[in-house]
């Protein structure tokens, strides 16, 4: 396995178009020193990284219609011994990747691109679908009371895509543990972005993680041979955006984020919960050590 190679996954809307962007801006912009710097552009063009990152550097919500055309991004980094680093972003609808959990499907060029490194997982901090306990389901019939109950519609029938987060996401990383998309053990960075809506729980990213996704966590401690993983906590966006709906008066905070005088600074990435950072290269940094 390739130790200088990254690939990007994530499932539908957990964050990885908006990192991208915000990425992108910090490497190309050059506002602030960075642990990785940019060197070129190994797989698609500038014309897609730059219309992101207009509406990244515009505080408006990332059109879904830029990520429905399946843009695979490769970039080249240098470290600070001028070694180069090749991240693949697949900027591509996140249904791709719970596809592969609902119906066990990968296209082939989406697994020669997961063959390809180590791993950068997204995973959307304050949309976190959480599994519904018996208990849990048992106290809301009794709140409904019995006649109430029984006159519910009949019940959604259950399928993989109603699957816990977590439940996903640990199915999706033994798939790549697994037969053709196994390469060995592999680094891992477990990226909880949308982190400036989650800092309420008052926790740091690692308790969030173990609190919240209990499973995904156990899964990583009991297959460490397999994955070498850190979590943080990252806020690409900075805050709450303009909307995509055409005639909708634009929103305090995102006009406050548009008078940043340096936009890179409205990035917050953190590990610990106490040591934050701009630096978005940090973490990757790491993941080719």
């Amino acid at each position: 396995m390739p130790s200088n190679a990254i690939v990007v996954v994530g499932l539908p809307s957990s964050g990885k178009t908006t990192f991208l962007a915000a990425l992108w801006h910090l490497i190309f912009g050059r506002e602030l020193p960075t642990t990785l710097s940019f060197d070129s552009i190994a797989r698609g063009d500038q014309t897609h990284l730059n219309r992101i990152t207009d509406r990244w550097l515009g505080a408006q919500e990332q059109e879904r219609t830029l990520t429905n055309g399946d843009t695979i991004v490769g970039l080249n980094l240098l470290d600070g011994s001028r070694r180069q680093v090749h991240l693949t972003f697949p900027d591509v609808a996140g249904e791709v990747f719970s596809r592969m959990w609902e119906q066990r499907e990968c296209d082939h060029e989406v697994a020669e691109m997961l063959r390809q490194g180590n791993v950068v997982l997204f995973i959307r901090a304050n949309k976190i679908s959480l599994p519904m306990w018996v208990t849990d389901i048992t106290q809301q019939a009794e709140a409904l009371g019995a006649d109430e109950a029984e006159e519910q519609d009949d019940p959604v029938s259950w399928t993989p895509a109603l699957a816990p987060t977590q439940v996903q996401l640990v199915s999706l990383l033994n798939m790549l543990a697994e037969g053709p998309l196994d390469i060995g053990g592999r680094k891992l960075c477990i990226m909880l972005s949308a982190w400036d809506k989650a800092r309420g729980e008052g926790l740091a990213p690692l308790p969030f993680l173990v609190q919240k996704l209990p499973l995904l966590h156990q899964f990583l401690m009991t297959n460490r041979d397999t994955w070498d993983w850190q979590v943080y906590g990252v806020s690409a966006q900075g805050g709450d955006y303009d909307g995509t709906n055409q005639g909708v008066a634009p929103r305090p905070e995102a006009e406050q984020l548009r008078g940043v005088d340096i936009a890179a600074r409205r990035i917050i990435l953190t590990r610990d919960g106490v040591a934050e950072t701009y630096d978005l290269t940090t973490p990757l940094a790491w993941l080719t050590t």
